[in-house]
């Protein structure tokens, strides 16, 4: 992405303060959600003495920590950093851009549910698709970094729910 790519796809918001706070809180809206519906899909494994509920733990706790390393490892800058612009959603992390987490979550999350229950894992993964456009569209992530994090969290479902 070229900073003038950035400045035109994040200018949609920037320039309309209402459209800046419906972008933050679909953003929080969004990632509550879903992180909310997370540790209570696993009660509800748990209450049922569900035998998924172990793999429902690890398969997202080691995705999640894979991803977090690879971060560390390849700390990819963010394009607010790059362009020296400020971001549209407040965000000030240095580094770590590549996958987002935040979307890679969700996905993982989705699939997570998908392998239960396939019509609420595809709404969680529209959820996830929804957060991707937002953090494009807020600046604090490209469009490369949200595809790979859903890309990652997809995979990783497949990978860790169904060739396992």
């Amino acid at each position: 992405m070229t900073r003038e790519d950035y400045v035109k796809i994040t200018g949609y918001m920037r320039n309309n303060p209402k459209r800046i706070r419906l972008a933050k809180l679909l953003n929080r809206v969004f990632t509550w959600f879903v992180f909310l519906l997370y540790p209570m899909y696993l009660l509800v494994l748990f209450f049922e003495k569900d035998p998924f509920l172990v793999k429902a733990i690890l398969v997202p706790g080691i995705s999640f920590g894979a991803v977090t390393l690879f971060r560390r490892v390849y700390p990819a800058p963010r394009p607010y950093e790059r362009f020296d612009l400020p971001p549209v959603l407040e965000k000030d992390t240095r580094g770590r851009s590549f996958p987002s987490r935040h979307v890679f979550s969700v996905f993982i999350i989705g699939m997570t549910v998908f392998y239960g229950h396939s019509g609420a894992g595809m709404m969680v993964g529209v959820l996830g698709l929804g957060l991707g456009a937002i953090r494009v569209l807020g600046g604090v992530h490209d469009p490369r970094d949200v595809a790979a994090g859903a890309f990652i969290g997809i995979v990783s479902g497949i990978v860790g729910y169904y060739l396992l």
